[in-house]
């Protein structure tokens, strides 16, 4: 007996201890929580969506088990994916372009600024060592590969979002943070100093520089990365120079707020969409495909780029589902489709629609 209750201290111990390493970052004191306080989508000490979403998980703890241990049709490529390994340090900062690296990771060059979202180079993405590890051939960019940036979006603090690793390697390249109210927490608790961090609430505008704005706009989704969930915001945001606007989506369920952003700021030229790793059990946080083009007419957008895909299973689909299902209901001309790594000229017109996940590397 009493090694036993040795054995349970000890684990227990042991559980408090890997629970407040600095990678699950640090929920927000002092100013940053009074300022949080005073958020009009801030209720009872945390966040909320626009409207309340439905619990639809009855069960989450079998659901958790089922998504840990998950096993399914082609939830990951048969083959290592196809990329293109540009080399970003060389890049002419006048060339008005967008990269993507997988999952929701994107590098774009705008009115001779670099803007850098959600940057994912870890092979594993969150608390659990060994789990959801990146699909091979997926993860060719490394933050020691990336150029200096001038602005980096953060679209909420999830672990595929904010990777710990990826954000300490990337800190001498940084120039501007741009994330939600919140999330600045763990950004200052990993040594980034607040004059480099700027939070913005929802319907919030900054400028980059003359003729060039971000806006941080409303998402449906949700953040946390220990238990305490919503403590800080989440979002989705828009580039917006004189002659060109760039929706970023973040991780977002479909909602009233897609057509809202289109009314107001549309038409927007590209529009970068959350499209993977959905389920109708929590279709209300990641939108299944018909929503995501019903959310890409709302935006009245002229392009529409899916991501979260392509380097991470977090669903029971198989991988390539959402890009087969988005290239049979967007026309070609209007879908971009590159592989990881690949140019997309913002303003020359060209498209990549090519279906390459379908090609043996």
């Amino acid at each position: 007996m009493k090694k036993m209750l040795v054995f349970v201290v000890c684990v227990a111990a042991l559980i408090t201890w890997y629970l407040h390493l600095p990678m699950f970052g640090r929920l927000p004191r002092g100013q940053r929580l009074e300022r949080i306080e005073k958020s009009p989508n801030c209720r009872d000490g945390a966040f909320h969506n626009v409207h309340e979403m439905p619990l639809l998980l009855k069960n989450p703890i079998k659901a958790g088990l089922k998504f840990l241990f998950k096993s399914g049709t082609q939830l990951k490529p048969p083959h290592p994916l196809q990329s293109i390994k540009t080399d970003l340090k060389n890049l002419n900062i006048n060339e008005e372009i967008l990269i993507w690296f997988g999952h929701s990771s994107c590098l774009i060059q705008l009115n001779g600024k670099r803007i850098l979202v959600d940057p994912l180079f870890s092979e594993v993405s969150s608390p659990i060592f060994f789990f959801p590890r990146a699909f091979e051939g997926s993860n060719v960019y490394r933050a020691e590969d990336m150029p200096e940036i001038d602005c980096l979006i953060i679209t909420h603090d999830h672990w595929d979002h904010l990777d710990y690793d990826t954000m300490l390697r990337l800190k001498p390249r940084v120039k501007k943070i741009v994330c939600p109210l919140g999330v600045g927490e763990h950004l200052e608790y990993w040594g980034f100093g607040v004059d480099r961090i700027c939070e913005m609430d929802w319907n919030e505008e900054i400028a980059l520089d003359k003729d060039f704005s971000v806006f941080c706009l409303p998402a449906q989704h949700f953040s946390g990365r220990r238990f305490h969930r919503n403590r800080a915001l989440w979002g989705s945001f828009l580039l917006k120079t004189k002659n060109f606007k760039c929706y970023i989506g973040g991780d977002s369920g479909y909602g009233t707020h897609c057509k809202e952003i289109g009314n107001k700021f549309g038409p927007i030229d590209i529009a970068i969409l959350d499209s993977g790793q959905h389920n109708q059990n929590w279709r209300h946080v990641h939108m299944l495909t018909d929503e995501v083009v019903k959310a890409f007419h709302d935006l009245k957008a002229g392009r529409l780029l899916p991501v979260h895909i392509c380097k991470i299973s977090l669903a029971y689909h198989p991988w390539d589902e959402p890009l087969n299902e988005i290239s049979e209901m967007i026309d070609k001309e209007k879908l971009l489709t590159p592989m990881i790594g690949e140019k997309i000229h913002l303003k020359s017109g060209n498209n990549t629609t090519k279906k390459w996940w379908k090609i043996k590397k």
